[in-house]
Parts: C-alpha cells; structure tokens; sequence
C-alpha cells in the first residue's frame, strides 16, 4: 500500500481538479485520518472538516447515528461506519466523506470482532454510500496507519 503522504497528493490532485471538499468522521484512528490529509500545505481548497467521534455518544451527538443503530450493530459495524460516513457529508456540507469504526487493539476484540477489524465507508454527492470491512494485522499504532492508507485509497477510487 503506498505511504499516507503520497495517497493525500493525489487524493487533493483530484478533488481540487473537481473542486470537491471532502469530510472525515474517526473513531478508532482518532483524527489521524484528518491529520494526514491536513498534512499537505493547500489542504484548506479541498479538506472541509473532521469529526473524531470516539465514544457512542460521540457518533450520535456530532453525526446523527442513532443510539438505538449503535446498540443493536454494535459501534464496529458496516450499519454504524456507513451512518457515520453519510452523517458527516451531510453535517459537513463535503461532497464526499470517509468514515472509520474499529478496533486498534491490543484489547477490545472478539471472536466476532478481533483486533485490527476496521470498517471504512466512503459517502459520494448523490446519497451513495459503499463500506467495506478490513482486517489487519499489527499492533495498535500498525492498524491505525493501515486504516488510513484503505481510507484514503477508497476515496481516491471513489473520485
């Protein structure tokens, strides 16, 4: 997978070819996803905003996932991070947003849902929204950098 930074250069090449903004809603990278795609100098034509939405309550308060979605998905859940990703398009006012909802680790996994499981969804213009489930391997600091290497290559896909 290429390097955050180059993913970002060419994730701004083509939005500001559009003229898109674009949003971000984190929960389990905590902002490293904005933090990448800020990184390179000019951002501001073309990254709309981030949410970090880390707890439950979070999600529900800043994106508009219901309470009621979270309990019965669970917060790592293609239902939960596709809600995310169209609560932060629209919130935002971005013509496209990515979401992600998972778990880092070292704790918090499960036979459902192991360490390094990451749900990513990506919300477009037109109300369309795609997520795809990921799991990978490394420690806590390793799965959150892979995260935001999927993030970002599914939105460039997308555009």
């Amino acid at each position: 997978m290429k390097a955050a930074a180059a993913l970002v250069e060419d994730l701004a090449t083509r939005a500001r070819a559009r003229g898109l903004r674009l949003a971000t809603a984190e929960s389990c990278t905590g902002g490293m996803l904005a933090a990448a795609m800020t990184s390179l100098a000019g951002s501001s034509d073309w990254f709309e905003r981030g949410y970090v939405t880390y707890s439950n309550t979070a999600k529900t308060a800043e994106l508009g996932v219901p309470a009621a979605l979270i309990e019965s998905a669970g917060a790592v859940s293609e239902a939960v991070a596709r809600a995310m990703a169209l609560g932060a398009r629209v919130r935002s006012g971005a013509a496209w947003a990515v979401a992600l909802t998972g778990v880092a680790g070292p704790g918090g996994g499960s036979a459902d849902k192991p360490v390094g499981t990451v749900w990513i969804a990506w919300a477009g213009p037109q109300g369309e929204v795609s997520a795809r489930c990921f799991h990978f391997v490394g420690d806590r600091a390793a799965v959150r950098e892979q995260a935001v290497s999927a993030a970002l290559t599914g939105l460039i896909d997308a555009l």
